[in-house]
């Protein structure tokens, strides 16, 4: 069967193959988006950021969202894994930061609800549908998939936008994957009851509980329901020679922070883990072609910056297909801004996540000082604001620029991380059991 109504076809739907598939349905295109698992499922990436809300908003599913009841997510807090020091910042105390607040999800509900909303704007939306390659030529991209069933199909459109996230559809076809040379690193997390809160409007906030090159997060999903996660590299797990439970309950009792917030916890499914190998493609956009999300590049969520950057990207690359849709040819300058736009926010976020593995970089954020409003430009940063203007740029370079200083001039005290590892002990399982 081939077909070649649609203006559009999007592969994933997704938090960033729904934003630019409900953009272009409800401007009126013709969109066909092809999703490879049946909705609901189970997806990590919990914690959102202020700036989804403005997208929320203008794709017209903020009011659903709203009365489904996720928690509101006002700040994030950051502590050392010795419970030495920590802070936290509150996003409506920011000076440089449009939306106040997020919301904390489960991503099976979220998706769903975004899924469901990008179907009823007007996209042809097909799950269980496998996309197994792409081409693409002068008038337009043809896809081959697979149907529920089995049977594969042809499929034509103007334009292709890749929002296969870390399946990287079209980026593992051409070969433009890009791995991070050091970072290998693996998350074991699960769904807790019972987990210790902050009392009050903090008590929704995420937590970051940080080791000395892991760290741990808590994201509260319900009154009850907390995700805790713990990163760390891969290599570090296969030379403990333990399984992924034991490894995690070893190391949640051995730090001060996060046993005194888990020592009542109880785990409700089945601890899971996951590869953390933060990539990028060396191409973002192609002949009719645009890449959004993880398809781009994907890396550590220590900032909880994946969904918005989907969702930002999708929001970009639907304004750019929809442009080049009316010119009735593709625009190649909308393509390399596209291109330039996209990258720079993703690698913005890139060079953030090196920093924090810094001990400068904890020291400056654990310790913030209110010096030429750096807090809230720090603020901005953990609220998705990658293009903020003269007044946040000018500040951030800054505050990178202190943090070079701090290596080696200490502009706020030492911090340290000790103890560094934790011993191999035998521990009662109180945190992960079910």
């Amino acid at each position: 069967m081939t077909i070649t109504s649609y203006d559009v076809l999007v592969i994933g739907c997704g938090p960033g193959g729904s934003s630019a598939a409900t953009f272009l349905a409800r401007s009126g295109r013709r969109v066909l988006v092809l999703e490879r698992e049946i909705f609901p499922r189970f997806h990590i990436g919990e914690s959102l950021l202020p700036c989804n809300m403005s997208i929320f908003r203008e794709m017209g599913v903020l009011p659903t969202l709203e009365a489904a009841g996720f928690p509101r997510k006002l700040g994030a807090q950051f502590e050392l894994g010795n419970a030495s020091i920590g802070t936290s910042f509150v996003f409506r105390e920011g000076k440089f930061n449009r939306e106040p607040e997020a919301i904390q999800v489960e991503r099976a509900t979220l998706d769903h609800i975004l899924l469901k909303h990008t179907r009823s704007s007007g996209a042809d939306v097909r799950e269980g549908w496998i996309v197994k390659q792409f081409t693409s030529d002068a008038s337009g991209v043809s896809v081959e998939a697979a149907d529920p069933a089995g049977e594969v199909h042809q499929l034509r459109a103007d334009y292709l936008i890749d929002a296969s996230g870390r399946g990287n559809v079209t980026g593992n076809q051409e070969n433009l994957k890009e791995m991070h040379p050091t970072w290998k690193k693996m998350a074991i997390f699960g769904h807790f009851e019972n987990v210790w809160r902050s009392a009050g409007d903090s008590g929704n906030d995420t937590v970051i509980i940080r080791l000395e090159n892991a760290w741990f997060w808590l994201i509260p999903l319900s009154a009850t329901k907390t995700s805790v996660g713990l990163v760390i590299d891969k290599a570090v797990l296969a030379e403990s020679g333990e399984s992924p439970a034991d490894f995690f309950q070893r190391w949640t009792m051995a730090q001060p922070a996060i046993r005194q917030r888990m020592q009542h916890a109880r785990l409700l499914n089945t601890l899971q883990t996951t590869t953390d190998f933060s990539y990028y493609n060396r191409k973002f956009a192609g002949e009719r072609l645009l890449r959004v999300g993880d398809a781009a590049g994907f890396l550590d969520p220590i900032f909880s910056a994946g969904v918005f950057l989907a969702m930002w990207s999708g929001k970009i690359a639907a304004e750019t297909v929809g442009h080049s849709l009316t010119q009735g040819q593709p625009n190649r300058r909308d393509f390399q801004r596209y291109e330039k736009r996209v990258r720079k926010g993703l690698m913005f976020y890139w060079n953030v996540v090196q920093a924090y593995y810094t001990s400068p970089f904890m020291e400056l954020l654990l310790q913030p000082r209110p010096h030429q409003d750096l807090p809230s430009a720090v603020i901005a940063v953990l609220a998705g604001e990658l293009e903020g203007g003269w007044r946040l740029r000018w500040r951030l370079k800054y505050f990178f620029l202190l943090v070079k200083i701090q290596k080696y001039w200490p502009l706020v005290p030492r911090i340290s991380f000790a103890p560094r590892r934790p011993k191999a002990v035998n521990v009662a399982p109180v945190a992960v059991k079910s």
